[in-house]
């Protein structure tokens, strides 16, 4: 059945959190020796906390878990269980909160290379396009300051449903008025976007590697599928 419709997830598929020096200026990490600057390591480990802060290394409390777990379905909980993993790793809640405003600023989030030409190509080939996104602050404003854009925006906060729950795939699908045969998923989690193939929708998995590593990983996967041309 010829594809109609792509999908695609946003953190690491079209955009990325990419941070600045200028985010840690002035920033210390509090522990038992006392205080000390961020310096590279540190902020390497709070940026993963802020990406990937899924790791056994962030302690956290049954309210906490909680918080954790449902993050994604609240822009309150998602707050409250950042902060936790940004105040759990030394930083002081002036700093973990300047941090987090970043993280959640549509405007920190820089476009792949071949995003805005991937979502132009695919319109200019009659494909419809949603983003369905695990997230809890509206990322439209970043699509408009790269000059992309999407048929639909099915994001977890608004809808109630995260992924792998098949219902969110099959809200994205309703929107675009297509069948899960007629459908493509692509995404940098196997587990979260690769779901939608047990719905019936094929799956295309992409590296969520630094934005200047990545200037093709969108076009040529989707090309290989004859999508784009």
């Amino acid at each position: 059945m010829p594809v109609r419709a792509v999908l695609f997830d946003f953190s690491g598929t079209l955009f990325r959190l990419e941070e600045d020096d200028s985010w840690f200026a002035g920033m210390e990490l509090i522990d038992e020796d006392g205080r000390r600057a961020v310096d590279e390591h540190a902020q390497a480990e709070l940026m993963e906390r802020l990406t990937h802060p899924t790791g056994g290394s962030v302690t956290r409390t049954e309210e906490a878990h909680r918080a954790w777990v449902n993050r994604d379905l609240a822009p309150a909980l998602h707050r409250e269980a950042y902060l936790h993993a940004l105040r759990d790793a030394g930083l002081p809640d002036d700093h973990a909160e300047s941090l987090y405003g970043q993280a959640i600023d549509p405007a920190s989030w820089v476009a792949y290379p071949d995003t805005v030409e991937v979502l132009r190509s695919l319109k200019a080939n009659d494909l419809r396009t949603a983003i369905v996104s695990n997230i809890a602050f509206d990322i439209r404003p970043a699509f408009r300051a790269a000059g992309a854009d999407a048929d639909e925006f099915v994001l977890s906060f608004e809808v109630g449903v995260v992924k792998p729950d098949p219902r969110i795939f099959h809200m994205a699908l309703e929107r675009l008025d297509v069948t899960a045969e007629q459908a493509v998923m692509v995404g940098d989690s196997e587990e979260n976007d690769g779901a939608a193939r047990a719905i019936g929708c094929g799956f295309i998995l992409v590296d969520p590697l630094p934005v200047a590593e990545r200037p093709t990983g969108l076009i040529d996967p989707l090309r290989d599928r004859g999508l784009l041309l």
